[in-house]
């Protein structure tokens, strides 16, 4: 916070604004606004959509930190559509599997259209995921692990190679130096930092 201009106020005074805009759910419904833009100029590319999660660490302390092999951190939730557009987005503890976690990314959807396919990476071959998303309508598709039979219709598993869509995108988001490293002792406050990337994000590909 003592990073950012004067005119902006004191470090206390910017971040005491920023804490009560998280808690009035302001870079939610920006998000959320940033979303139906995208959606009244070219629409979400939902018939395919891409899902994967990242680590950051936590150096601040503070609630909703798991601890794993890489430390204690969090883990962000993205979901984007063919084009790489981010339509879903959370943070959560590092420390649960990524293939429980799918599930709740569904909460934060900005796209008014739930995914027709839904791509992943091994992480998310699980026959349990694999119901719940068919009870959504969602086809999940993700490559076998190495310690399972074959459950995947093979005809479809070309479609992951174009994961890298997913990727490109936490690229874009680890340009926000805020989301490489979570320094917020709030989850909340983390997320509100998340939001406001995705948004961010969303809106260069409206304004261009």
């Amino acid at each position: 916070w003592k990073d950012l201009p004067r005119e902006f106020g004191s470090k206390s005074t910017v971040h005491r604004w920023f804490r009560n805009w998280v808690e009035d759910a302001v870079f939610d419904k920006l998000m959320a606004r940033a979303g139906k833009l995208v959606e009244q100029r070219e629409g979400f590319k939902v018939y395919e959509c891409y899902v994967d999660g990242t680590f950051a660490k936590a150096k601040g302390g503070g609630d909703g930190i798991g601890c794993t092999r890489a430390g204690k951190g969090v883990k962000i939730m993205i979901m984007v559509d063919a084009k790489g557009l981010p339509v879903a987005a959370y943070s959560t503890t590092a420390s649960r599997h990524e293939s429980h976690l799918v599930q709740e990314l569904f909460e934060f959807m900005v796209s008014d259209e739930l995914p027709e396919r839904l791509i992943g990476d091994k992480a998310y071959d699980d026959d349990k995921l694999d119901v719940k998303m068919e009870q959504l309508g969602v086809d999940m598709i993700a490559p076998n692990r190495s310690n399972r039979s074959q459950t995947q219709d093979k005809r479809k598993l070309p479609r992951y190679r174009n994961r890298w869509t997913v990727e490109r995108t936490i690229a874009w988001l680890q340009h926000f130096r805020r989301l490489c490293i979570r320094w917020e002792k709030s989850t909340a406050m983390f997320q509100g930092m998340l939001h406001l990337g995705c948004s961010i994000l969303l809106i260069e590909r409206v304004l261009g």
